[in-house]
């Protein structure tokens, strides 16, 4: 009965911890003329150990990418497979679930990196927020001047620092 009791409580804690997380993205990727185009940097995509499902559409040469639930995302790696296909990301817009994660003066942690939020809500930010990631190689160059132009961020103690807007 002990054993039942820790073995709840244990998987409570686990389930609630990983409730703070990337959940979906959608990737703009330029450069795309074809479907086989497409389906090559769908199939890198799908390679990397975070990703879960993905959905392409080819009319707006978008990618919805769903994420595992119990392992961190890495945008970083996500442009990385995009560059490597040959093609850049236009745009990459997140939706990230708030629930048991501290921000403190618009930064948070996560999978080891610094996310700083440029535009927050002014109240608490909880449940799922879609959130835009504005730096350069992640945004169009007119939208991340715009967000970057005057942004002086101090160096985080590990990972880089993501810059997202709201």
């Amino acid at each position: 009965m002990k054993t039942l009791k820790i073995f709840i409580i244990l998987f409570s804690l686990s389930a609630t911890l990983a409730k703070a997380q990337f959940i979906k993205a959608e990737l703009q990727v330029s450069g795309l003329t074809c479907a086989l185009c497409a389906k090559t940097t769908e199939k890198s995509l799908r390679a990397l150990p975070f990703v879960s499902e993905i959905k392409t559409d080819l009319i707006r040469n978008t990618y919805l990418i769903t994420f595992k639930n119990d392992v961190p995302v890495n945008f970083e790696h996500i442009s990385k497979k995009v560059q490597d296909s040959g093609f850049s990301v236009n745009s990459l817009k997140a939706t990230y679930n708030f629930d048991n994660t501290k921000v403190a003066d618009n930064y948070f942690s996560y999978g080891g990196d610094t996310y700083r939020l440029l535009n927050p809500a002014d109240k608490s930010i909880n449940g799922t927020v879609n959130v835009t990631v504005v730096d350069f190689g992640f945004a169009p160059k007119s939208v991340s001047k715009k967000y970057l132009g005057q942004v002086t961020d101090k160096a985080p103690a590990s990972g880089r620092i993501y810059h997202l807007a709201i």
